[in-house]
This record gives structure tokens, C-alpha cells and sequence, in this order.
């Protein structure tokens, strides 16, 4: 429960960072346009982030060597 609550946490806390760095005025109707579209591409991006740190976190040898 603590997780998911965390997680909603991150995704409210990503979007009042996009509405603060753009000035976005959510009463205004392009507003809210604009914001949703930076939104889904801020999730996107972070989905393909984070697919690119699962495949590199795969690709690391993780059994010890012997020397």
C-alpha cells in the first residue's frame, strides 16, 4: 500500500512540476491542453528511461569472477 502511495505521490508531484516550469493557468482551456500533452510525453519519456536502465542493469555481468 505504502508503494503505490509513493508512486502516486511521484506522478502528482511530475505533473505541479510541469504546471510550475510552463506557467501553466489550469483554468484556461489551451492550458489544460498543453498540460495533458507535456504530461504524457514526461511519462513517455519515462518509460523509455526506464527500459533503457532495465536493459543496460541486464546486460552487466553480476557473477563474481575468480582472479
Amino acid at each position: 500500500m505504502r508503494f503505490i502511495l509513493l508512486i502516486l505521490i511521484f506522478f502528482i508531484i511530475g505533473g505541479l512540476f510541469i504546471i510550475s516550469n510552463n506557467n501553466l493557468f489550469m483554468y484556461q482551456q489551451g492550458n489544460v491542453v498543453n498540460f495533458v500533452d507535456m504530461y504524457l510525453t514526461w511519462l513517455n519519456q519515462l518509460s523509455s528511461n526506464l527500459n533503457i536502465l532495465t536493459g543496460n542493469v541486464i546486460k552487466l555481468d553480476w557473477i563474481p569472477s575468480n582472479q
